[in-house]
């Protein structure tokens, strides 16, 4: 098991929709945070409001940095060395998401999804595994996606990554785990976050049909089962029934799953009830 309270907690992507549950849940848990994202006002602001409600756990430091660089990865690892307080647990959350068809989404744009949804994850493990493999201690969570089993037209390049994250964690599961150190991967369906504002591109987004309402799942629940997977140790978590569906039948029934996406037009990352935050870097 591993045990949260007074567990150092690095998440990434703390001002998204996940970010925000996982600091309120984990404060609960009586946990203590590092938290950072794109915007120090924003972060700051955020975590004001929640430490107004719940007065468990301790938040140790906001810190900004752009995890679309390497040098923003490199930056983040150096801030968090210069707390001189080891990190017991990485939840590598932050994400974005585009909409379109692969040669209709722009260079720049899906280069940027790659880089922050696999290439960051995959770039502060290797510097945090390090300091966990010498402690024999330690936990690395990645938030994947139901797009990391099952993907669909317009979301080529979001599955992609999330594909990526998976492989990654099995990988890296297979070569930590000699030294104590544990792996989660999570994928939770489309959620009520800001990623259904997600920026839609070409002639997908004209045709497409929005995700219905009443597929759409509660983050709070997510981060809940989510929270609760990491305390078991579990290498998958699927937190909603729609993403546990999904991945059985890729997994035992792939010809069915064609048979149904066949029936389905694409669905865009849209909800009429959910607007994204000004200025938020992280959307998970």
């Amino acid at each position: 098991m591993t045990q949260l309270k007074d567990a150092v907690v690095l998440i990434t992507g703390a001002t998204g929709g996940f970010g925000q549950e996982l600091t309120r849940q984990l404060l609960e848990a009586e946990s203590r945070l590092i938290l950072t994202d794109l915007d120090a006002g924003i972060l700051e602001q955020q975590v004001a409001g929640i430490q107004q409600e719940i007065s468990t756990g301790e938040v140790l430091a906001c810190l900004v940095a752009d995890l679309s660089t390497s040098e923003g990865c490199d930056l983040l690892y150096k801030q968090v060395q210069s707390l001189n307080t080891p990190v017991d647990i990485q939840i590598n959350n932050a994400g974005i998401a585009a909409f379109g068809r692969m040669d209709e989404v722009p260079v720049e744009q899906w280069e940027r999804l790659m880089h922050i949804n696999l290439l960051a994850p995959m770039r502060l493990s290797s510097l945090f595994v390090a300091d966990m493999i010498a402690r024999r201690s330690g936990h690395i969570v990645n938030i994947s996606s139901a797009a990391g089993w099952v993907a669909t037209a317009g979301l080529t390049h979001y599955s992609t990554s999330k594909f990526g994250l998976r492989g990654f964690s099995e990988g890296l599961l297979d070569e930590v785990k000699p030294y104590n150190v544990r792996v989660t991967t999570v994928y939770p369906f489309f959620s009520r976050t800001p990623i259904l504002q997600a920026k839609r591109y070409g002639a997908l987004a004209q045709v497409a049909e929005s995700i219905p309402d009443y597929l759409i799942t509660d983050p709070t629940v997510v981060m809940r089962r989510t929270i609760r997977g990491i305390e078991r140790n579990q290498l998958h978590v699927f937190p909603d029934r729609i993403a546990y569906t999904a991945h059985l039948l890729k997994r035992f029934a792939p010809w069915l799953l064609d048979w149904i996406k066949s029936r389905l037009k694409p669905r865009r990352l849209s909800c009429d009830t959910e607007r994204s935050p000004q200025g938020s870097s992280s959307v998970n």
